[in-house]
């Protein structure tokens, strides 16, 4: 049997706690705190990493794994290329998605909103955190460019590193985003696929808070 024809028999059965509102947080991102918290606590590989879904001016969608770096009220913050594709469509179309899958604890968190740049203040504090190698390597890469081969990728590595054997600066094309949700749902595993799916929704400068059907 090829894996194909194995598709419809791949299932799992979840079962949790329900997910009920009375046991929310009034507003999503103290609730994406309690969540990360346990989904950290679980011990997942890699809890920050989130799917990025962005789409240009002309509605051609993508998506991508990134990496959250920061959260509070104002929102959920990632770093990157501006002139790669998600830091292009970005600017044509400053609105994103953001999806955390952490199925090992049967949950899912799913964040819309608009973006704006992070202040260089702010990225020359993150970029400057990072290991040596990460901070040459946003020199190195030209994201979503066309590379020649990986001999090419790896002599401009080693070219900036003799440049900057030490502390290399902040790019000027590479930075940080900040997603401002308008909408958070929370997404929790039940059996017979009668999942809990638990939306904020900002409406004025308040969060409505409701259940969806699975």
């Amino acid at each position: 049997m090829d894996s194909a024809s194995r598709l419809p028999g791949l299932r799992h059965s979840y079962e949790g706690e329900p997910l009920l509102e009375s046991d929310m947080a009034d507003d999503p991102v103290a609730q994406f705190t309690l969540w990360f918290a346990e989904a950290v606590a679980a011990g997942l590989p890699e809890p920050n990493a989130m799917i990025l879904a962005t789409s240009s001016a002309g509605g051609r969608p993508s998506a991508r794994t990134v990496l959250l770096k920061g959260f509070d009220e104002r929102g959920f913050s990632f770093f990157t290329n501006y002139e790669s594709r998600k830091g292009r469509d970005l600017a044509e179309n400053p609105r994103a998605c953001l999806l955390f899958p952490w199925h090992p604890i049967r949950r899912q968190v799913r964040v819309e909103g608009r973006t704006v740049r992070l202040s260089r203040d702010e990225t020359a504090a993150y970029f400057h955190s990072r290991p040596y190698g990460s901070r040459i390597g946003a020199w190195a890469s030209r994201q979503s460019a066309v590379v020649g081969s990986r001999e090419e990728l790896d002599a401009r590595y080693r070219e900036l590193a003799e440049r900057w054997p030490e502390d290399p600066p902040v790019p000027d094309f590479w930075g940080g985003f900040r997603v401002m949700p308008s909408e958070v749902e929370f997404w929790q595993g039940q059996t017979d696929r009668m999942h809990d799916r638990i939306r904020y929704r900002l409406t004025g400068r308040s969060w409505v808070r409701e259940r969806l059907a699975p």
